[in-house]
């Protein structure tokens, strides 16, 4: 569906093109030539990622190699100062994986962080003030407790806050920045409900 006055009424809803998915769970990036970069995987024979990249209402489809993705879901966009582009991704290797690019069309080798990941989603934004923002379970089991964790290069992360800690599964979160720069939250609480957290980015 469009909108073309800020998302206050929408158009009829149509398919993509054959063959494109869209964002696999997390949302796309505009690049500075007004394009939108979706973030997309399929789990069908294995665990891989692809990007897709729309503008004017034309969709391409931008193939990785599959040998450099392998083992990777659900990818969060992170357009860093400078120029570089950071994927991270949700992963079965017990870590959140990344790899780099500088053009958004070719990407290094997926590697894995420092930072824990028991093969559940995760979400990233880059905050206003040039620092990156990740979402996810800092454990290898479960999916409990749900944190955040800050970085100024993608590849040093900085433990920052813990958003639940109480048994039971707290998952699926997106994040992003509002005009207003206040940080928004949202996740599965026990798979039950839908929490939503606002946070102040001067306080993290």
């Amino acid at each position: 569906m469009r909108s073309h006055d800020g998302g206050r009424s929408w158009s009829e809803p149509a398919r993509l093109p054959r063959g494109m998915l869209g964002p696999i769970k997390n949302k796309p990036v505009e690049l500075p030539d007004g394009a939108l970069l979706c973030p997309s995987s399929t789990e069908a024979l294995f665990w891989h990622c692809h990007l897709e990249r729309t503008q004017g209402g034309a969709w391409q489809k931008l193939s990785l190699r599959a040998s450099r993705t392998r083992g990777s879901i659900q990818p969060s966009i992170l357009c860093h100062p400078g120029g570089a582009m950071q994927m991270v991704c949700r992963s079965k290797q017990g870590r959140v994986t990344s790899c780099w690019s500088r053009d958004g069309r070719h990407w290094d080798r997926m590697r894995p962080l420092a930072l824990p990941n028991p093969d559940s989603g995760i979400d990233a934004v880059m905050l206003a003030d040039g620092r990156a923002l990740l979402v996810y379970n800092h454990t290898r089991h479960g999916r409990t407790p749900l944190n955040l964790a800050l970085s100024r290069d993608g590849v040093l992360w900085q433990h920052s806050h813990v958003l639940e800690h109480a048994p039971g599964e707290y998952s699926y979160p997106a994040v992003i920045q509002a005009a207003d720069g206040r940080i928004h939250i949202t996740y599965t609480w026990q798979r039950r409900r839908i929490r939503h957290v606002e946070l102040d980015p001067a306080e993290l």
